[in-house]
């Protein structure tokens, strides 16, 4: 049961970061835009339950709660922690979801040179994007490479911040380029 330590503000207005003390997960990113898509996950279907939530993403020590902008804050805090108090800290099959998203690399569509180059625009992005989308609430995934498309997924609160869809996409783009300058980055 993990507890929390504090509760941040993201660039997001809709949007707030829970910091913890224990994990929830090791590295797995978890997102949800919906009650639907949340139905398997305990801790996130928990959050949906609660009026106003439309967005829920944790990874590690931290969930990023988002709202419609109906709801006050403070209210609205109150009733999330309850069942962010209640969810069990991180378990084994965060380690079998990692495992997983490594085999992604696997896909037999991938030819050596295009596993490489999405290999080195991972390791990129890893270093200089994910940390600064995560301190404000959010995060970035690579979906795949299909021919000179680049898909990527913004999480948390990047999901549906603003700048997401500007100034970070085009920084994202500048630096993916620097790998290949055909690619073309499509946020999914």
């Amino acid at each position: 049961m993990p507890k929390i330590a504090e509760i941040e503000r993201t660039p997001n207005p809709n949007a707030m970061k829970f910091i913890l003390k224990e994990p929830l997960s090791y590295g797995i990113s978890r997102s949800y835009d919906s009650a639907e898509a949340a139905r398997e996950d305990a801790l996130a279907a928990a959050l949906f339950a609660v009026p106003g939530v439309t967005n829920v993403f944790y990874v590690d020590t931290w969930i990023t709660v988002t709202q419609d902008g109906t709801r006050d804050w403070n209210e609205l805090l109150k009733q999330l922690a309850v069942p962010i108090r209640e969810a069990p800290a991180a378990e084994a099959q965060s380690r079998a979801h990692a495992e997983a998203a490594a085999a992604a690399l696997d896909d037999a569509s991938l030819s050596p040179e295009d596993r490489e180059k999405l290999l080195v625009i991972r390791g990129l992005l890893d270093e200089q994007v994910r940390p600064f989308l995560q301190s404000d609430g959010g995060d970035l995934i690579v979906v795949g490479l299909e021919g000179n498309r680049l898909k990527v997924h913004y999480q948390g609160a990047c999901g549906s911040c603003p700048s997401s869809l500007s100034a970070t996409l085009d920084g994202i783009a500048y630096l993916v380029r620097s790998v290949d300058p055909e690619l073309e980055i499509v946020p999914v």
